[in-house]
């Protein structure tokens, strides 16, 4: 009988075979009558769809698993297995970005801190798992509706329906998500690096390690703010451009 234990070692694999199945799939299969400018970015929606909700779900259940849930937890074979999963993800999308969107400097560099922070969190240090799990949660909550965003977005030019659900979606996304952004991931970071700063895992989780984990989720706590802010501003201005036409 295979165990969680057995699975560590490569099961980031598997995993990442199955995510470049499923874009190649949305790439040639679902996506193939889309148009070359959207089509990329509708197959990195795809491998989002399989990799947010459910990577929620389980980095949840793995929290939940785990009686010992603190900042400098020993991390357990399931948590592991969630990291791996997600590890597999971002290496898919960041081939994908690599390959279609070279100069997407910003989402290039988000991968690539991601996959460090899960990376030193996995192989490195093996403790802290609880944190980046947490944040893992607070960053796809909102993937699915994300995503469902996004894909409308892409064809709201050129089909009525998406436009409608477009519009309908983005009130709702962009509140939900400047408040797990703007305010709960804060607030976790905020305890987070209260409990590291004052040697709350000193001998398990080094400085340069909890240090770096700080930097990277701070940096990405900020761009996401700027860009819903900039969203907000963005919908502001369409409301009202569309306000004085129906006036005049």
């Amino acid at each position: 009988m295979i165990s969680l234990e057995s699975l560590q070692s490569w099961a980031v694999f598997p995993f990442f075979l199955i995510f470049l199945t499923i874009y190649l799939i949305g790439y040639f299969i679902v996506f193939r009558n889309y148009s070359p400018m959207i089509r990329p970015e509708s197959s990195s929606c795809l491998i989002s769809i399989f990799h947010g909700t459910p990577a929620a779900l389980l980095a949840g259940a793995a929290i939940l698993a785990d009686a010992d849930r603190g900042f400098a937890a020993p991390t357990t074979a399931f948590q592991k297995l969630v990291l791996d999963y997600s590890t597999a993800y971002f290496l898919t999308d960041l081939l994908h970005y690599m390959i279609f969107s070279p100069r997407d400097v910003l989402f290039i560099a988000h991968h690539l801190a991601t996959l460090f922070v899960v990376g030193t969190c996995r192989h490195v240090v093996s403790h802290g798992a609880f944190s980046v799990l947490v944040l893992l949660v607070l960053a796809e909550v909102t993937s699915a509706c994300h995503n469902a965003w996004t894909l409308a977005g892409a064809r709201r030019t050129d089909n009525p329906r998406a436009a409608k659900l477009y519009d309908a979606l983005s009130v709702s996304y962009y509140t939900v998500y400047s408040v797990i952004r703007g305010l709960v991931g804060p607030y976790f970071m905020y305890r987070m690096v209260a409990f590291y700063a004052r040697g709350g895992a000193r001998g398990l989780v080094p400085v340069w390690v909890w240090v770096s984990w700080v930097l990277v989720v701070v940096m990405a706590i900020g761009v996401s703010i700027m860009w819903i802010s900039n969203l907000w501003v963005q919908l502001y201005k369409e409301r009202t451009r569309k306000l004085e036409e129906k006036l005049r």
